[in-house]
């Protein structure tokens, strides 16, 4: 008896992520979610530097000034709740000092252009259609930093101010970085502050745009990994969910990095993933007896394994 329905997937037959590429992620939290898996089995992953970045405006703003090396000044930062924050940039990103805040953003301004520049694969993941313009700028911000709601104009992305913005920063990215690929995918996590109908306009005007970008692209670089899909396909059920009802659980998450192994971890990787797992599990182990010889045995095992894929990949750490 079939009790589920599946979303076809194969692998590709070329541009698979290995342990000697280098995969920079941007965009919703789910993105970290992914992020968090690449960095366990110790890929060359990096994600998120200016932290969660929800609508594709905010990604283009980021991308942009990265590339065009637009460094932050004071001009850039406000002051509000005995912090200062940035309407470009995560609250994560926000400091008691502006020096600091400012100084942290240009670092991790230059670390962001050297991920894009340097990355074999690039994974944007894309959560909401929504925006909040800036009143007195007119500017959108990526992030309201709990400032009056009255300060904001809220307003929907059409489908070609989507793609737009996803055409004007593949472009910038591609003068840096001709050969990258670029994952996208749409967060399957609900924002139902926005309205459970508002919620669906939102990923089906990021879903449309998505495709509409990639389906005009004479290059073989622009993929879509379907992880909205699958979650309201394949994992349609309340088990599947937070407690919050709208996050994926660990099952979930655990079950699409599975799906995206399949389509985009080469074979060589999958072995050696293995083993890293195995490490980090041995690593994580707490024996009864710390001081046993059975035990002292069992770390020099584990340090043995590193060593050895240490020596295979310099860029491994434990």
């Amino acid at each position: 008896m079939k009790l589920q329905t599946h979303i076809p997937l194969n692998k590709h037959p070329d541009n698979l992520i290995d342990y000697h590429s280098k995969v920079f992620l941007l965009g919703s939290c789910f993105v970290e979610n992914i992020g968090e898996k690449l960095g366990y089995f110790k890929f060359q992953s990096h994600q998120n530097p200016f932290g969660v970045l929800f609508h594709p405006k905010g990604i283009e703003t980021l991308i942009l000034r990265a590339i065009q090396q637009k460094e932050y000044n004071e001009d850039d930062v406000f002051f509000q709740n005995e912090q200062w924050h940035c309407y470009e940039a995560h609250s994560k990103m926000s400091n008691m000092s502006k020096e600091a805040m400012i100084n942290n953003l240009n670092i991790q301004l230059q670390a962001a252009r050297q991920h894009l520049k340097d990355a074999s694969h690039i994974v944007i993941t894309l959560g909401t259609s929504w925006i909040y313009k800036h009143n007195e700028s007119n500017v959108v911000v990526a992030n309201c930093h709990k400032m009056p709601q009255q300060d904001f104009k809220k307003e929907l992305l059409s489908i070609k101010e989507i793609t737009d913005a996803i055409q004007s920063f593949k472009e910038s990215i591609e003068g840096v970085n001709s050969n990258v690929v670029i994952i996208f995918t749409v967060s399957p996590i609900r924002h139902i502050k926005d309205g459970f109908v508002e919620n669906t306009r939102s990923k089906s005007h990021l879903i449309a745009a998505i495709h509409d970008f990639i389906v005009k692209q004479d290059e073989m670089n622009y993929f879509y990994f379907p992880s909205y899909e699958i979650m309201m396909d394949e994992l349609r059920d309340y088990r599947f969910y937070a407690e919050d009802m709208l996050h994926p659980n660990v099952t979930a998450i655990n079950y699409i990095w599975e799906k995206f192994q399949k389509v985009w971890i080469s074979e060589c990787a999958l072995e050696t993933m293995t083993e890293v797992d195995a490490i980090q599990k041995g690593m994580a182990h707490k024996p009864f007896h710390p001081n046993s010889e059975s035990h002292l045995k069992f770390l020099q095992q584990i340090e043995n394994k590193k060593s050895a894929l240490q020596a295979r990949f310099e860029h491994l750490t434990f």
